[in-house]
């Protein structure tokens, strides 16, 4: 297996441009063959990437192997939360029954990453209503081209274009139900993981441009200390408090090296700089869900102080 620190200071910069999300899925899986760890394949499939939309499907496909670790390694998976409502746990209306033994899921799930590309589709839905009315969500693995799925793409979106969003209408699926519980053990945690994953592959892909466009040695290693960091968060405790405060520091650190980053665009490629310009809002799009968490999470820690008193 290759050191992951070494491979980004090191590996060739594949030059290739990548025309769609097929063959930045081939690469990703050629990086994925590297290393072990999903996060590890996250920033190295972020590194492949040639554009910002391509590194978040590296980052996105390698979270979703850390909330299921039996993903198969060669099929896109798409997680099916968010509704009409959004997607709070009181939101699902989705339902998963059982039949003779057979358990099927109906609803319609309204914005979908990466849908339209997915093989399997990871929906979290509805199995009824507990004693003190919540919601009692569950979460099954359908497949994408089962009968009773229909997808819709969406147009779309002005940054990122390349990360298609859809929605899904779901009659009488059959489904493989995933033990556990769907908020607690998925959409939950699944936050968090989300973006470890999207940071690192980011990194991943800031490395490359830095290489590309011959950075300062000083900006690289900055990069380079960002991504060693990110890796050594504890994935396997998404909930822990501590996680979403080192998260939080992280992404602080991030927000201060992109800034610092600013003047050195002007030297890189023309077409990567444009889509840079065009695309960084896609990190900024978790951010308020992120400070409400990070608040929470110094709460948890420091209930008698008011959120970002510590020192």
């Amino acid at each position: 297996m290759d050191t992951l620190l070494d491979f980004l200071v090191a590996e060739p910069v594949a030059t290739a441009p990548l025309d769609d999300v097929a063959a930045a899925w081939t690469r990703h899986r050629v990086a994925a063959n590297r290393f072990e760890q999903p996060v590890e394949v996250a920033i190295a499939g972020g590194f492949g990437a040639d554009r910002l939309g391509y590194a978040f499907l590296s980052g996105y496909q390698e979270a979703l192997r850390t909330l299921i670790p039996d993903l198969p390694d060669d099929e896109l998976v798409a997680m099916c939360a968010t509704e009409e409502g959004g997607g709070h746990p009181a939101a699902i209306r989705a339902t998963l029954t059982e039949r003779d033994g057979v358990w099927v899921v109906n609803g319609t799930k309204s914005f979908v990453t990466m849908g339209s590309f997915a093989r399997r589709l990871m929906v979290i839905a509805s199995v009824g209503t507990s004693s003190d009315e919540r919601n009692m969500l569950r979460a099954c693995m359908i497949e994408a081209r089962a009968a009773g799925v229909r997808r819709t793409d969406h147009p779309a979106l002005p940054f990122a274009p390349e990360v298609a969003h859809s929605s899904v209408v779901l009659s009488d699926v059959p489904a493989r139900v995933l033990p556990g519980d769907g908020y607690l053990d998925y959409l939950k945690p699944f936050r968090t993981i989300e973006d470890i994953h999207v940071l690192a592959a980011t990194l991943g892909w800031l490395v490359r441009v830095a290489r590309a466009s011959d950075w300062p040695r000083a900006s690289r290693q900055r990069l380079l200390a960002l991504a060693a960091a990110v890796r050594g968060l504890d994935i396997d405790a998404p909930s822990s408090p501590g996680v979403h405060i080192a998260l939080g520091g992280l992404f602080e650190l991030f927000g201060d090296v992109l800034a610092g980053l600013e003047p050195l665009w002007q030297t890189a490629d023309p077409v990567t700089r444009q889509r840079w310009e065009r695309d960084r809002p896609l990190l900024a799009t978790a951010g308020r869900v992120r400070g409400q968490r990070l608040a929470a999470a110094w709460r948890a820690v420091e209930p008698s102080e008011p959120a970002g008193t510590g020192a």
